[in-house]
């Protein structure tokens, strides 16, 4: 059985603005967590428990999507974002405050809050 997507915030809005190749990648990626496997672009999120990161680059950019898997039986994507910092593969400071506050609200979410 495959495990139901929820998009928070902007995340859906925001990925379909993305190329269609990276769409592509992130929809197969999301369905293989989906199946509780892990695509090989998928990594965990540093500093982040059950958080993974899929990175995807496509014409000298690089696109992220956020998504957490161990909130009940969803898979939650967070944020998907195309990384402007040209410094190191970091993601950026900002990016990570909008993935604290949605995983925080979130968590409210799969705790009926």
């Amino acid at each position: 059985m495959l495990k139901p997507i929820i998009w928070i915030g902007s995340s859906l809005k925001d990925l379909k603005e993305f190329p269609k190749e990276v769409q592509r990648e992130f929809g197969y990626a999301l369905y293989q967590a989906q199946m509780n496997k892990k695509h090989h672009r998928t990594k965990p999120l540093k500093g982040f428990d059950g958080v993974m990161e899929i990175v995807s680059d496509y014409d000298k950019d690089t696109y992220r999507g956020i998504y957490t898997y161990k909130l009940g039986v969803n898979i939650y994507v967070l944020h998907t974002f195309k990384k402007k910092s040209k410094k190191g593969i970091k993601t950026p400071k900002e990016e990570i405050e909008v993935i604290k506050q949605r995983l925080k609200r979130t968590k409210e979410i799969a705790e009926g809050k």
